[in-house]
C-alpha cells in the first residue's frame, strides 16, 4: 500500500502553483523568532521551507531574534536580564553578550541549517557594510509623583536610523539567502541592540518587499471570542486597537505591521510559528495559518 495518496499530492502541488507564480522573483522578508527558534523540529521545518522558497524563485530575507538564548548566556555568566517597558536594558557587558549570541551562535546556527538542506545562506549583522544605521533609543515614562516625564537610559538599545540594502541585493542577485541579526551601528561606530520586528519591517520597506512575515507564539490576531481574524485592512486594524480587541503584547507587533504596509509592503502576515511548515502554509496554500494585513 502506498504511504500517500498521489491524487492528494497532486492537488496540493496544484494549489501551490498560482502562489508560486505570483511570488516568483519577489522579495519576502521573514522575521524568525518565538518557539520556532528553540524547538529543533520547528527549526528544521523552517530551514526546509526557506530552501524550497528560494528553489521556486522567491527571494527570502531572514531577520531573527534570540531573546531566550541571550537570557540563557546571561544567566551562565551570573547576570540577570533587566527589562523596562518590555525592552532589554543593554549595558556594555550585556551588549557583548547580545553580539556573541545574535551575531554568532544563533545567526550561524540558522545559516548552517539552511545550508545543510541545500540552500546557500550567509549570515550578517546590521553592522556589516553599514546595513542598519542606528541611533540611541530615547525612552520616557510618566510617573504621577514627577512633574516631568522620567528619561530612561536603556544603554545600547537603538532604533533604525536608515537601511542600506546594497549588500542584501548583491546576495539576492547571487542566489544567496541573507540571514540578518538585528544589531545596528551608530555614527560613533558603537553597536546597538534593536528589536528584530522593527529591523524586519524597515528592511521590508526599503526593499519594496511583496510580503513581511512575522512568526509569533500565537495564532495571529484574535477577536473577542478567540476567533482568528485575517484579511484586515490598516483601517480595520486601527478600529480593533481603538475598541480594545488588540491590546497588550500584540500591540507593538501590530504597529510594526502597520508601519510596513504604510511604507509600501504589499501585505504583512502574523503567523503561528508553533505550526510546522507555517511559512509554506501561509504563503502557498488557500487556507493560511495566520492574520493577513494589507494597506
Amino acid at each position: 500500500m502506498p504511504r500517500f495518496d498521489p491524487a492528494l499530492t497532486a492537488d496540493v502541488l496544484m494549489e501551490a502553483l498560482p502562489y508560486i507564480q505570483r511570488l516568483f522573483d519577489k522579495t519576502v522578508v521573514i522575521k524568525f523568532g518565538g518557539n520556532a527558534m528553540v524547538d529543533a523540529t520547528l527549526q528544521d521545518a523552517f530551514a526546509r521551507n526557506i530552501v524550497l522558497l528560494k528553489q521556486v524563485g522567491v527571494n527570502p530575507v531572514i531577520v531573527h531574534g534570540g531573546g531566550p538564548q541571550i537570557n540563557d548566556l546571561l544567566k551562565k555568566i551570573g547576570k540577570e536580564g533587566e527589562f523596562v517597558e518590555g525592552m532589554r536594558v543593554t549595558d556594555r557587558e550585556t551588549m557583548d553578550v547580545v553580539q556573541m549570541v545574535l551575531g554568532g551562535l544563533v545567526n550561524k546556527d540558522i545559516v548552517a541549517l539552511i545550508n545543510r538542506h541545500g540552500g546557500r545562506a550567509v549570515g550578517l549583522t546590521g553592522r556589516d557594510a553599514g546595513l542598519v544605521r542606528a541611533r540611541k533609543l530615547k525612552v520616557t515614562r510618566k510617573r504621577p509623583e514627577l512633574e516631568e516625564p522620567e528619561i530612561i537610559d536603556l544603554g545600547h538599545v537603538g532604533e533604525v536610523a536608515s537601511i542600506d540594502p546594497g549588500i542584501i541585493r548583491t546576495l539576492d542577485a547571487s542566489d544567496v539567502i541573507p540571514v540578518i541579526a538585528p544589531i545596528g551601528v551608530g555614527e560613533d561606530g558603537e553597536a546597538y541592540n534593536i528589536n528584530a520586528d522593527v529591523v524586519a519591517s524597515k528592511i521590508a520597506q526599503v526593499l519594496g518587499a511583496e510580503k513581511l512575515l512575522l512568526l509569533t507564539n500565537t495564532a495571529g490576531v484574535l477577536d473577542s471570542s478567540g476567533k482568528l481574524l485575517t484579511g484586515l485592512s490598516a483601517d480595520d486594524v486601527e478600529r480593533l486597537i481603538s475598541d480594545g480587541t488588540i491590546y497588550g503584547g500584540m500591540l507593538p507587533k501590530i504597529n510594526f505591521a502597520l508601519d510596513a504596509v504604510r511604507g509600501g509592503v504589499r501585505t504583512v502576515q502574523i503567523i503561528d510559528g508553533r505550526v510546522p511548515h507555517a511559512v509554506l502554509l501561509e504563503l502557498l496554500t488557500d487556507q493560511g495559518v495566520g492574520t493577513l494585513i494589507r494597506g
